[in-house]
């Protein structure tokens, strides 16, 4: 009988934390932080706070030398609003110790915001007078825009739009608008629709193939629309523009209203193509565009906001910080625990070269990029996936990511036993935790974690390849996780020996072409992986969409006793890889539930080329010496085991039910064994109409397939703790 691992990591985590706090309560300093408290003259108790976290953060430095260091320090944060104008760093000399962790929390559950903008008061927003932008807006709601003058706010950083998407850098995001709490948009065209790309007049220069001459691409459009435009003044793009797994970001160089032409100024990795039905568009930052609620725009030379609301204005707010909230670099024993972080053009919390660190009970919303980060730096998309180093996708120029394959990747020096606990993410821009730790190089664990977080709607900036976690190093873990509400994929995998285990995982994927919930591939080295007990369920199936994606050569994934339902086109599609087990499985009403290909004898035999990118990546990490070698007997015979042939990829006993064709492909490359149960009869679950698929316990599916192991549905996503 295989053990779940439910018992084992989730009641750990919280008795772990249990005892080792419970060890130093008798040595507890309380120090207090309170927005009308006073840096000067507070004493850091609750009737004369500080005023700032640095205030707290150095009285704890003090204390320590004066022979406190053994004591666990506890910092409550009073109600209220936070507004940081720089990151709150915390360096190895405020460290905690092992069972005395150094916390930072809410007093009480009180409500506590780490606020990384400005609060705009509502009374300055004014209607529009001025007469020639009056008559620049849409008749029908020219009344009801608003606007306010922040340059005589004193507010004069508005960041810069920048391209943003497949294969770029990540950066801060731009000054954005938030209203009653909720992300604006920048005011676009079509509003809730995308447009055909036209033909393409020039596809623009290609640096996927080698083209670093920085030519935009010009394409031609139909629409009158553009025409009404007055201004074609720091006018952006984004689409799908060739590839649907590739969205992207550019500006407008040129709007030609006599030919109906657009022309960017930067090109895009693959350039533009048309013909496909993702190959679309839309239009933002257009100040006529100004034309429904939410949406903003803002002159950046007058320094004026144009803004739609359609609600009372109860708050009004503006992102300004860029640097992470919280920047833990070097400390260990670090806890945030029951805070909010909120309105900032960055990061939340960032950590590196620490052990024992956790954020738990948080919430993160707002932010420009991801709510976490653990290890060093962010990984731009020229080591991700379809592009790799060596390729021409990481040489890229200009505004490109120019990361190479490196040892900062194989270890990002995310320390160990790290884990972000109870919280919950969304309207962030581009993701929502990098979870990250371990060395690739000696495959020593990081053993850091992401627990019972519920992450949604992460994709406001940047849709592609910002997953919900972007998961890498060693020995890391994602559990009990509910990941929904996103054009792209929610989990994006790197390394070795993670485990991903207990998610609840749906509704991802709705836009893309060519993805899967869980995605990773094109290095055979990245093995060791388990993903159980997981449900995956409605991803979208008029696209190629997969629950889980081993894209070209991805290999060595254990996947036993998840759920699929209603999980895409392919729910799961194995690209050629190798060593990739399905078992204890059920698979409910698709079309197909599993595919495989041969891609490395056909289309994707490069990749297999001396030199090329799985020879590249294999050497790397010296794929045929120990730990290696040991660890993963087959991939020491890579080469000598006819590489461009899938194979070990065993689909035994799963249950087919309600699904037309369970696998495509060549048997042998699975093999698709014959103890699998295929049947249109409910197999006996607890109540299938809605949706639990827990099986009874006199449920027919453990006498159709002998050994069938009961799957723990009612243990999957969000658990109380």
């Amino acid at each position: 009988m295989r053990k779940t691992p439910f018992t084992f990591f989730t009641i750990s985590t919280l008795l772990l934390a249990i005892i080792l706090l419970s060890s130093c309560q008798d040595k507890k300093i309380n120090l207090f932080v309170a927005p009308n408290g006073s840096d000067m003259e507070g004493k850091g108790t609750i009737e004369q706070p500080f005023a700032t976290l640095e205030r707290a953060r150095d009285e704890i430095r003090e204390l320590k030398t004066e022979g406190s260091a053994d004591k666990r320090f506890q910092v409550n944060l009073r109600e209220g609003t936070y507004f940081r104008n720089d990151a709150f760093e915390l360096i190895e000399e405020d460290s905690g110790t092992d069972g005395c962790p150094v916390v930072y929390s809410s007093y009480q559950d009180e409500k506590v915001i780490i606020h990384g903008g400005i609060n705009i008061p509502v009374e300055t927003a004014q209607n529009v007078t001025d007469q020639n932008i009056l008559s620049r807006f849409n008749s029908t709601v020219r009344n009801e825009i608003l606007e306010i003058d922040l340059k005589a706010l004193g507010i004069t950083d508005f960041g810069n739009l920048h391209p943003v998407g497949f294969a770029r850098p990540y950066g801060p995001a731009w000054a954005e608008l938030f209203i009653n709490g909720e992300p604006c948009t920048l005011a676009r065209w079509p509003n809730d629709s995308t447009v055909t790309m036209g033909k393409i007049i020039d596809s623009g220069s290609i640096p996927r193939d080698g083209d670093f001459t920085k030519r935009g691409g010009v394409f031609t459009f139909d629409s009158d629309r553009p025409l009404t435009w007055k201004s074609h003044h720091d006018i952006w793009i984004s689409g799908y523009f060739q590839h649907g797994w590739a969205e992207d970001a550019v500006e407008l160089a040129q709007i030609d209203t006599i030919n109906k032409t657009l022309t960017t100024k930067q090109p895009t990795l693959y350039g533009f193509g048309t013909g496909q039905n993702f190959n679309r568009w839309f239009a933002y930052n257009i100040l006529e565009e100004v034309d429904r609620p939410g949406e903003y725009y803002i002159d950046r030379e007058d320094g004026k906001l144009y803004f739609f609301s359609s609600d009372a204005l109860l708050t009004l707010e503006i992102s300004m910080q860029e640097r992470p909230l919280v920047s833990i670099k070097g400390a260990s024993n670090i806890h945030f625990n029951g805070l909010s972080f909120d309105c900032s053009r960055g990061m939340g919390v960032y950590m590196e070269r620490g052990n024992n660190n956790l954020v738990s009970n948080c919430t993160f919303q707002n932010l420009g990029i991801v709510a976490v980060c653990m290890g060093k730096g962010i990984a731009p998309f020229a080591d991700l996936m379809h592009e790799g180093p060596g390729e021409p996708a990481s040489e890229i120029i200009g505004s490109y990511a120019q990361h190479q394959y490196s040892n900062t990747v194989f270890n990002r020096e995310a320390g160990h036993n790290n884990g972000v606990l109870n919280c919950t993410i969304f309207n962030t821009g581009a993701g929502g935790i990098h979870l990250s730790g371990g060395d690739r190089l000696t495959l020593e664990p990081g053993n850091n974690y992401v627990e019972n977080c519920r992450i949604h709607d992460f994709n406001r900036i940047e849709k592609s390849y910002r997953a919900a976690i972007d998961i890498s190093g060693v020995g890391n873990r994602i559990s009990h996780c509910e990941l929904y509400n996103a054009p792209s994929m929610a989990i994006l995998l790197h390394g070795n020996n993670h485990l991903i285990e207990f998610n609840n995982i749906h509704h991802v994927c709705q836009v893309v072409h060519d993805q899967g919930a869980l995605y990773y591939g094109r290095d055979p080295s990245e093995r060791g992986h388990k993903v159980s007990y997981n449900f995956f369920h409605h991803l979208d199936s008029k696209h190629l969409t997969a629950a889980v994606y081993h894209d070209d050569g991805a290999c060595g994934m254990e996947v036993f006793g998840n759920v699929f339902y209603k999980a895409g086109s392919k729910p799961v599609l194995i690209g050629g890889g190798m060593d990739n087990s399905y078992t204890n499985n059920i698979f409910i009403d698709s079309e197909l539930a599993i595919h495989v290909d041969n891609r490395n004898q056909n289309w994707a035999s490069s990749t297999l080329d001396s030199g090329g990118i799985y020879d590249q990546r294999l050497k790397m990490v010296n794929y045929n010496q120990p730990p290696y070698s040991e660890k993963y007997p087959n991939l020491a015979k890579y080469w000598d085991d006819n590489s461009s042939l899938p194979k070990r990829n065993p689909v035994s006993k799963n249950i087919f039910y309600k699904v037309k064709q369970p696998y495509e492909g060549n048997k042998d490359w699975m093999p698709f064994l014959d103890d699998n149960w295929i049947t249109d009869e409910n197999p006996g679950f607890v109540d299938e109409k809605n949706m639990n698929f827990k099986l009874t316990k006199t449920a027919k599916a453990f006498s159709e397939i002998p050994g069938f192991e009961d799957i723990p549905f009612e243990k999957m996503g969000i658990v109380n703790q």
